[in-house]
């Protein structure tokens, strides 16, 4: 079907879009009024607005954990200080040949160059707080001719989504305003609305317009075609307000998903996240800007009370300051300016509940959990192991959620990265060994050891437990597989693999020092026999024993 015909397809399938977004967009809304003012935009024409959005705020708490939480989650997760990620194979006995190691750590560090030199770490951070508070995060990975790689974040409202069916992201709609000068720049000028067209012979750049952007897979996509449009993603832009539904601003494809959606938690086949710290502790927020209100509403009254007094004082103005005068005549019934009503103020038992609201609130955003990751001192395995110990449970409920954000998010970023390396030939001859083998990724960060920390406490017990046992001299320790343990000790605190001896490297050196003992055991042995038969000869011809003259010329050679 040719392109200039799909316009009113185009309608159709945002249309759907927007139906499946309309039953969420309340709850998103409110979590948006909240807990984070400046996060949504929930209308079109809600761009680069500044008008006053904090009206629902008055305690911060729950913005400070948002805020504690995306730091935390981002240095947990991705943290650009160091490397969080490794290639491997699935196929443990190629991680043992050096040239693989090599290639693969190589491979690696090219990639983690491509993500420090494009804007991931500026966009993932925004994301990610998208992510925690509305339960779904959405940022694009497109082409950039300069660092191979762009980053763009979208906040929730500005896009819908679709699954396919199993349920994985696979489309991605958005309404936007762009300005004048940015569609004139990027779209062929014939394809441009006679409004943008005139707003362009007017030099009027920062007028703003309304454009639909459209990626989802492409049926007519054809793997041996190069051209854009032909590729496993079609990418559409037109103007919704053009009468000329033959007319699109562009037509482009791409060889992967170029946007990851991740969510939270799901629920049965819903597309977009249906839980999340900020849904979570929605309700403690709320109840603490009651109470915030209600405890300065007490405090004002308290020091500077409602009052009452004569008549004879209406025309006459009242000092509310330290040391102020007022003059009236008295009333003989009522002569003195006093308060309504006594406030009695006790707020302890007001400041104790509140305090267990904030708590409740820093419960849901994981707040210890994430402090003690970030306040841990370097990558080693002590650290990982506390904090494993402090934070077992927290760490376990994480769980699912880290599942999911590498799952949605890391893998296909980090498997397009590599396309695009692929495609910009910058990455190297694999050796022969693992060429056209499949690759897996490896997580190596602070919260991703973490997880697999809680692993290694089987493995200390374990050791010694037998070591307790092996010095009552109660078994010889052979029963467990050191070498095996130390393997696994090693994977699971993210050691690297280059540190680790082969099996085959060790069973040589094992090999080659057992012999060199039984060399040196032969020649001893040999040395030992010399020096008793001579120790023998030289105290028998002290006697006239005719056996011991036999030995003794038999050691002296004769």
């Amino acid at each position: 079907m040719a392109d200039q015909t799909r316009r009113d397809y185009y309608d159709r399938r945002m249309k759907a879009l927007d139906d499946d977004y309309d039953t969420f967009r309340p709850h998103l809304k409110e979590l948006s009024e909240n807990m984070a003012p400046r996060r949504g935009r929930f209308e079109v024409d809600d761009v680069n607005v500044g008008t006053k959005r904090h009206k629902e705020i008055i305690n911060s708490k729950g913005l400070q954990a948002l805020n504690v939480a995306t730091a935390g989650m981002f240095a947990g997760v991705m943290s650009p200080t160091r490397p969080w990620m490794d290639l491997v194979t699935p196929d443990p006995a190629l991680m043992e040949y050096m040239p693989v190691k090599i290639w693969l750590r190589t491979v690696r560090d090219q990639m983690l160059a491509v993500f420090n030199a494009s804007n991931l770490y500026n966009m993932a951070p925004v994301m990610i707080g998208e992510l925690l508070n509305f339960g779904t995060g959405c940022i694009t990975h497109v082409d950039d001719n300069d660092n191979l790689s762009r980053f763009y974040t979208h906040t929730v409202g500005s896009y819908r989504i679709a699954q396919d069916e199993k349920f994985q992201v696979t489309t991605l709609g958005r309404r936007m305003k762009m300005t004048t000068e940015q569609m004139a720049l990027e779209f062929e000028f014939d394809n441009l609305t006679t409004a943008v067209q005139t707003a362009i012979a007017r030099n009027e750049l920062n007028t703003r317009h309304t454009v639909v952007h459209l990626i989802e897979p492409n049926d007519d996509h054809r793997p041996r075609n190069p051209l854009a449009k032909f590729k496993k993603f079609a990418s559409v832009k037109y103007q919704p307000d053009n009468a000329d539904k033959n007319v699109l601003l562009s037509v482009k494809g791409f060889d992967e998903f170029p946007a990851y959606c991740p969510r939270w938690g799901v629920t049965g086949e819903d597309v977009y996240g249906t839980t999340c710290p900020g849904m979570v502790s929605l309700g403690d927020n709320k109840q603490l800007q009651v109470q915030e209100k209600r405890k300065g509403q007490a405090i004002d009254k308290k020091v500077n009370p409602a009052l009452s007094g004569p008549a004879s004082l209406r025309n006459v103005p009242v000092s509310g300051l330290p040391g102020g005068l007022t003059l009236y005549d008295a009333d003989p019934t009522r002569n003195k300016l006093e308060s309504i009503y006594d406030v009695h103020l006790d707020l302890r038992d007001l400041k104790e509940d509140m305090d267990r609201v904030e708590a409740r609130i820093d419960e849901a955003f994981y707040v210890p959990l994430f402090l003690a990751i970030t306040n841990m001192e370097g990558v080693q395995p002590r650290n990982q192991l506390e904090l494993s110990e402090r934070n077992g449970e927290r760490l376990l409920q994480l769980g699912p959620v880290l599942e999911r954000l590498q799952g949605e998010f890391l893998d296909p970023m980090i498997s397009r990265t590599f396309n695009q390396m692929l495609r910009a030939g910058l990455v190297p001859p694999p050796p022969p060994e693992i060429a056209g083998r499949p690759l897996k990724v490896e997580y190596i960060s602070s919260l991703a050891q973490a997880q697999r920390a809680v692993d290694t406490r089987g493995l200390d017990r374990l050791s010694q437990y037998v070591v307790g046992l092996v010095g009552a001299q109660l078994t010889d320790g052979r029963k467990v597989n050191f070498d095996m343990a130390i393997q696994k000790y090693g994977e699971l605190v993210g050691t690297p693999p280059t540190i680790m001896v082969s099996d085959d490297q060790l069973a040589e050196t094992r090999q080659a020092e057992q012999q060199a003992q039984q060399t040196a055991q032969g020649i001893g042995a040999g040395e030992q026999l010399a020096r008793t038969a001579r120790d023998a000869g030289q105290v028998d011809l002290e006697g006239d024993n005719p056996v011991s003259r036999a030995v003794a010329n038999l050691s002296r050679g004769s």
